[in-house]
């Protein structure tokens, strides 16, 4: 391995302020269904059980030697819709599924175009517990705090074993942007009948979970000293709607996102699924430093260094595709084209594109950590 003088925080930071790093940085995105995968555990063992879903992470991180800022693996997927992350109804391994088969979402058409009206005057999370969350979930309403509670416990164990490591996780602060969870409640053909011809409704209740957001999300990283946001998006880009949607329907409240964290010195995250090539441009109107693109292998993560080269941070892209049918020599080859283009100038955190697939096979997942930190820049 190379000689490395660089902390995991400082070598992450240093990416997002385009600096240069003594390596690239390393953050897979492994989540308890692939950690399962990795260290031979069931998905319905790690879905219905905190410590098991902690444990497996952190075995696998062991056992592949380690690397950067983990992401937060300590759900199970209840936990996910109790808290209004996945706001779909859901199927669990070893009780709607397989044992084996990870947890699904069910996309139906379950918000009511009322409800948008009720977000705009209530707030999105008031309209959730109070009423959304009995649409979707079999839980019992007092088995609701009892699955948060857990969460929150299993937070705090994975945070301890952080620290025996030396690391500190990705980020803390998760949201979905606005747009992408009224998309999923309301089902993606009705919420595209909504935006074209009942828009205002769609604007109000953005425009409300907007300023909620940002005042939510400001707290929590300040009170966990973690200063990225992370907001998941697929749906919003020019794979699905033209230009004239995402500029009135995304692009306004993103900027207000952004430039409200970065006033607070938060950089935002995007995790973007699907293919955003013809909204790269866009970004480059946000400031220099205080926001990074998490591509999932889809969209062109080298034609995304070309356009925001020396403005923002690049993280990802090794399909889940080649981690799971690949071999070690492929998956070696395409991180260190990744080291090589993208992270050209530093600006570029070495992970999977989207999450790593539960069906990864080990040999790739080890060559794809490895790469990252035996492979430097000619």
């Amino acid at each position: 391995m190379s000689s490395e003088s660089m902390t995991s925080d400082e070598r992450l930071w240093a990416a997002l302020r385009l600096e240069p790093v003594d390596r690239v940085p390393i953050v897979p995105t492994l989540l308890p269904e692939p950690a399962a995968g990795l260290v031979g555990l069931s998905q319905a063992e790690i879905a219905s059980d905190n410590a098991v879903a902690v444990q497996a992470f952190f075995k696998a991180f062991d056992a592949y030697g380690g690397w950067d800022n983990p992401y937060m693996s300590c759900y199970t997927p209840v936990q996910l819709q109790a808290s209004g992350v996945f706001p779909l109804k859901m199927k669990i391994p070893g009780v709607h599924l397989a044992d084996n088969a990870p947890f699904q979402l069910d996309e139906a058409e379950v918000m009511r175009p009322e409800d948008y009206e009720t977000i705009s005057e209530v707030g999105f999370d008031t309209f959730f517990n109070k009423d959304y969350l009995w649409r979707i979930t079999d839980l019992a309403p007092d088995a609701v705090p009892e699955e948060l509670q857990k969460l929150m416990v299993a937070g705090g164990m994975f945070l301890d074993e952080c620290a025996q490591r030396d690391r500190r996780p990705l980020f803390l602060a998760n949201c979905m942007h606005p747009f992408f969870l009224l998309s999923l409640m309301r089902s993606m053909v009705a919420f595209t009948k909504d935006i074209y011809y009942n828009p205002d409704p769609v604007e109000q209740a953005l425009e409300r979970m907007t300023s909620d957001l940002i005042a939510k999300q400001v707290a929590i990283a300040k009170q966990t000293g973690i200063n990225i946001l992370m907001c998941s998006e697929e749906r919003a880009g020019a794979f699905f709607f033209p230009p004239k949607v995402f500029e009135r329907f995304w692009w306004p409240y993103t900027r207000r996102i952004v430039e409200a964290m970065w006033q607070e010195g938060i950089v935002t995250l995007f995790h973007l699924d699907t293919c955003w090539d013809k909204n790269l441009s866009y970004f480059k109107e946000l400031p220099r430093g205080s926001f990074a693109l998490e591509l999932d292998s889809t969209t062109d993560i080298f034609r995304a260094k070309e356009v925001l080269r020396d403005h923002a941070c690049l993280k990802g892209d090794v399909p889940a595709a080649l981690l799971s049918i690949g071999t070690p020599a492929e998956v070696e080859a395409y991180c260190k084209r990744l080291i090589d283009g993208v992270g050209e100038g530093s600006g570029f955190i070495l992970g999977s594109g989207c999450s790593v697939p539960s069906d990864a096979k080990p040999e790739n997942f080890r060559a794809m950590i490895e790469t990252g930190k035996q492979h430097r820049r000619a």
